[in-house]
């Protein structure tokens, strides 16, 4: 690739192309994880599929590696790559919310908080994630997880069609019509396919909610996480809760006095008639009364924000995860021994329910765990780049003394990028095979390989990565 190719691809572009002696280099490359670092020789920021077209088209012909940046926040930080083009649709940013459809257009480039911007204005939503800068393609394409799982199911489960662009620089719609095969690889099976410039989600009606945290004393930890793996798996489908080893913050809404306190709690949402909200938690406070509640009604988008300022971008992140179908007593015991031993104040285990809704029939797609009642992450963050050893042996000893106990697999959108083949076989387990194949037939070269990567059925043995 000579400089005048490079001056050809950024006269074709309607957005800008940066390159490494561009002063918004250092600023196009970062990615929510700060602990990913990566120097990529061209960042493409397209400003509509012709852009992304063309970029796919130039990736192809320089045989370039290629990754696809859609909010950036990826675990492993895939949405950059070393020496390659990034294609980052940052700039293609727009929502149109369809009121009497119920249905929302979301430009590749959007985060759930525009999402969520634009259709709480209807008394809408879209299932998503729980923190509002996260990008609404990464976690489409992975699953999708979040506060209203048990109710409404994926985000996977809610996307109705998308808007393609493939390998070989081509133009398609993915749905139940068009390209169905396309489209059942999509939901679950990650960026492997295409570059998905345009999302269709069947949104739902959501506007108050009543949510929130419930704190409990680590002493109280046993006790309350044996009421949980009781009450999650029969819970009415429009109360959802995440468990969580935590460090209380030092702010509002928590008092003084629990600031810096390693605790054990559960984030409610409950999308219900708001008179009945407390009714539905009423055993549980009478069970074991939290030392500190904030369950209130607020508006959803309100929850979706709740962790954003915890969690800023540029964090140091490790990551680890599993999917969960029964919590043992045994499990419990070791939980309550590597949750106490937090690291750091933002380190954290979540246990998010996927039960409910995303277990009824008719939801085929790639995600293979629809039996897991939970899905498990153990991160360990950090602002400071010191402690990146810290966190990650904390991380990685919890998970593995929890793996056991786990139903194999994990969800992807919470993997780091070196867990190798075998791990993402036991993600994808019964639905791989079927993935390599539409791999095969989309992307043969396995041109999109900078991500939790499927090769193409063809080419399994050809040692690309």
């Amino acid at each position: 690739m000579q400089q005048e190719d490079v001056l050809q691809l950024k006269a074709q572009l309607r957005g800008d192309l940066i390159d490494p002696a561009d002063p918004r280099y250092e600023e196009a490359r970062r990615v929510y994880n700060g602990m990913i670092s990566r120097k990529p020789r061209l960042i493409a920021k397209c400003a509509d599929v012709a852009d992304v077209i063309t970029a796919v088209r130039f990736g192809r012909q320089h045989d370039l590696r290629v990754s696809i940046r859609g909010g950036g926040h990826n675990a492993g930080g895939l949405g950059v790559c070393d020496d390659g083009l990034v294609i980052d649709l940052s700039l293609i940013k727009y929502v149109h919310v369809d009121p009497a459809a119920k249905t929302v257009r979301v430009g590749g480039g959007c985060t759930w908080g525009d999402v969520d911007h634009a259709a709480h204005a209807f008394g809408l939503a879209v299932p998503s994630g729980v923190i509002s800068t996260t990008g609404v393609g990464g976690l489409t394409l992975g699953g999708g997880m979040g506060h209203l799982t048990r109710q409404f199911g994926l985000t996977i489960d809610n996307l109705l069609a998308a808007d393609v662009v493939t390998a070989d620089g081509k133009f398609v719609v993915a749905s139940a019509n068009d390209n169905p095969d396309l489209f059942w690889a999509i939901r679950g099976g990650g960026g492997n396919f295409g570059v998905v410039t345009s999302f269709l989600f069947r949104a739902h009606p959501v506007h108050t909610v009543c949510a929130g945290p419930m704190l409990w004393n680590l002493d109280d930890a046993a006790d309350i996480m044996k009421w949980y793996r009781d009450f999650i798996p029969q819970a009415p489908e429009h109360i959802n809760g995440f468990f969580a080893f935590l460090t209380v913050p030092p702010g509002p809404p928590f008092p003084e006095a629990l600031h810096f306190k390693k605790m054990c709690g559960v984030v409610w949402c409950y999308n219900g008639p708001l008179e009945q909200a407390n009714e539905i938690l009423r055993p549980l406070r009478s069970f074991r009364p939290p030392a500190f509640e904030f369950f209130v009604p607020m508006p959803y988008p309100v929850l979706q924000t709740m962790f954003d300022g915890l969690y800023p971008p540029g964090l140091q992140w490790y990551w680890k995860a599993d999917f969960v179908k029964k919590i043992s007593d045994e499990a419990i015991a070791l939980h309550i021994k590597h949750g106490s031993e937090l690291p750091t104040l933002h380190s954290t285990m979540h246990l998010y329910p996927v039960n409910g809704a995303a277990h009824k029939p008719g939801s085929d797609t790639p995600w293979s765990h629809r039996d897991a009642v939970w899905s498990e992450v153990i991160v360990g963050v950090d602002p400071d780049p010191a402690n990146n050893e810290r966190i990650t042996a904390w991380a990685k000893n919890y998970w593995e003394a929890l793996h056991p106990y786990g139903a194999g697999g994990g969800y992807v959108n919470f993997m780091m990028d070196s867990e190798g083949e075998e791990r993402i076989r036991a993600t994808y387990h019964t639905s791989y095979d079927k993935l390599a194949r539409i791999k095969a037939k989309y992307d043969p070269d396995n041109f999109f390989r900078v991500n939790q990567n499927i090769r193409p059925a063809a080419a399994q043995t050809s040692g690309q990565s």
